[in-house]
């Protein structure tokens, strides 16, 4: 039996068996953990009727600023924004970016509510600058409202959400972005092969991951896409993460091998999400989703402000007519072949390092800091070229001709805080790799294995990371960078021995061994197992070196 009035303005011929109440009628869970699994296992996703009542209930619980509009204010407004349009020629606010509404089975008076709505949103929410997510919002909101009045009063209080700790919709073009950067960091770390696919596709990589959230909001079956919304409401932003990297999952192991279907990697993976039930159902996907480990709420929110900052570093705040300025320079032009020499990697090995890097450095371009081919093999050199910048990439070449590295996440200056001993410093962003005879990457053992810890809180959770090519800045400004080891609880410190530098030698990683020991005189060196990366050696254990380089990151718009 249809649930009356919550379908009013839905296209009852185009939907499916999800708007029949077949599930159970009443939700008396109260325990957050408890509400949380129910979300996850689909408990009201059956029930038309329930799922409406569990809407209102999550929407009318969310924090929201003293004075939000509710569906009285829509009433006052409605008639003198819409005037007498009719709904399906009014145009979208600006803020949607040319967002076309997702049909999601309304019929056309469905469609024009949704428009209506919007129009009344952007009118009491002159702050919203850049939000593309919205009309899908509304659309599912209104299979859900018993009119439009109490669909845009539940619109307006998942935007007008006013506790800093819980994320829902962007709103701005700054905060889309650094999501948008957010997003292929996760890539990076959690999706490798996919990642690794997408750098040998796309021309430019952030293009793709850039369209994260339209797959969400847009591609993603009505029947989908109210799952994860379920799943949303009960646990805030960091589901959407879960299961727009779940989908790149799912995505890589259907098309891996196989040609793709366009010259267009981005469009291809649309086609994909919309076809999605031909691959995985509903339920596959949320569970794919939620095995995932990824990083504790704060260390994603710390993620995002870095990316922020990186972003109004560069006085990217609002949408410009060239987009690209704020998005991962396309790889083949941050390492340009004609500006690019190292006498360690080339042109080819040193895309597939930049591609590794954290999305926000990703936006600079490779500077040579110091080479022992132009510098001498000196350790005390290497440190006095390599001090003020942050991070930087080391690379070594042996005389048997193989290379490796490390991406090393702060400032060689840190050194010399230990008065002159040996003492280890770094952030978990740091990794080691090698690049001949083949190329492989370990990142921090925490990220593949995070049962060896967990988070802890901390007082210190509004500092950043410094940023590109800067001189190291000043301590009140790093106390709590991104992947900081004193955020996690560790059964001891080998898993945080990031890097170290003294007179005498260059240690990158301990704990069992080191990843990379190298002397004072850049001479020789050797690499074996370690804890903090859980690597192999990263070439023969005992080496010679014929060069060591190291690079810096340089924003393109200094040079």
């Amino acid at each position: 039996m249809d649930a009356p009035g919550y379908n009013c303005f839905v296209d009852r011929d185009r939907m499916d068996a999800a708007i029949q109440d077949l599930g159970p009628k009443e939700l008396s869970c109260t325990d957050v953990q408890e509400l949380k699994q129910l979300a996850r296992q689909g408990y009201w996703a059956h029930s038309y009727a329930l799922r409406g009542k569990v809407y209102q209930r999550l929407i009318r619980d969310i924090p929201c600023r003293t004075v939000t509009p509710d569906a009285s204010v829509y009433s006052d407004i409605v008639g003198k924004i819409v005037g007498q349009h009719s709904g399906s020629s009014l145009p979208l606010p600006e803020f949607v970016d040319n967002t076309q509404v997702p049909s999601y089975c309304l019929n056309p008076q469905g469609e024009g509510a949704v428009r209506k709505i919007l129009l009344c949103i952007a009118n009491q929410f002159p702050d919203v600058s850049f939000c593309p997510a919205l009309p899908a919002v509304v659309a599912l909101l209104l299979h859900y409202s018993m009119d439009e009045a109490e669909c845009f009063e539940k619109a307006c209080r998942i935007l007008a959400c006013n506790d800093p700790s819980r994320k829902l919709i962007d709103q701005s073009f700054l905060a889309f972005e650094s999501s948008c950067m957010t997003f292929g960091d996760l890539v990076n770390k959690y999706c490798q092969a996919a990642h690794k696919l997408m750098v040998a596709v796309s021309e430019d990589v952030l293009q793709v991951y850039a369209d994260w959230q339209r797959w969400l909001f847009g591609e993603l079956p009505l029947s989908y896409f109210s799952r994860v919304f379920d799943v949303f409401l009960v646990e805030g932003y960091k589901v959407l993460y879960r299961v727009a990297l779940a989908i790149l999952k799912f995505f890589h192991k259907v098309r891996a091998g196989q040609p793709l279907e366009s010259d267009n990697v981005k469009q291809d993976i649309r086609a994909f999400v919309k076809d999605i039930a031909k691959t995985v159902s509903p339920e596959k996907l949320l569970e794919k989703a939620f095995a995932i480990r990824l990083f504790s709420r704060k260390e994603i929110q710390l993620l995002q402000m870095a990316n922020e900052k990186a972003l109004k570093q560069r006085g990217i705040t609002v949408k410009q007519k060239s987009v690209s300025l704020s998005r991962r320079q396309f790889v083949h032009l941050a390492v340009h072949a004609e500006n690019f020499h190292s006498e360690v990697v080339g042109v080819r090995e040193m895309r597939d390092i930049w591609s590794w890097v954290p999305e926000r450095f990703a936006l600079c371009q490779p500077l040579l800091l110091f080479s022992s081919l132009q510098h001498g093999y000196s350790l005390t050199r290497f440190f006095l070229h390599c001090e003020g910048h942050e991070p930087t990439v080391l690379l070594i070449k042996t005389t048997q001709k193989e290379v490796c590295g490390a991406y090393l996440s702060t400032d060689w200056a840190e050194r010399n805080k230990f008065g002159g001993k040996l003492g280890f410093f770094g952030t978990g962003e740091c990794f080691v790799f090698r690049l001949q005879p083949e190329v492989q990457r370990y990142e921090w053992v925490v990220i593949k294995h995070p049962e060896l810890t967990r988070p802890v809180s901390s007082e210190n959770t509004t500092s950043l990371p410094s940023l590109c090519h800067s001189a190291s800045p000043d301590a009140s400004d790093r106390l709590s960078p991104f992947l900081a080891a004193r955020h996690f609880n560790l059964p001891s410190k080998t898993e945080s021995l990031f890097m170290a530098g003294g007179n005498d030698c260059l240690i990158i990683g301990g704990g069992g061994g080191q990843a990379l020991y190298i002397d004072g005189d850049l001479n020789r060196g050797r690499t074996g197992h370690c804890d903090t990366f859980n690597n192999q050696p990263l070439c023969s254990e005992n080496f010679l070196i014929a060069a060591v380089e190291a690079w810096g990151f340089q924003d393109p718009d200094t040079q």
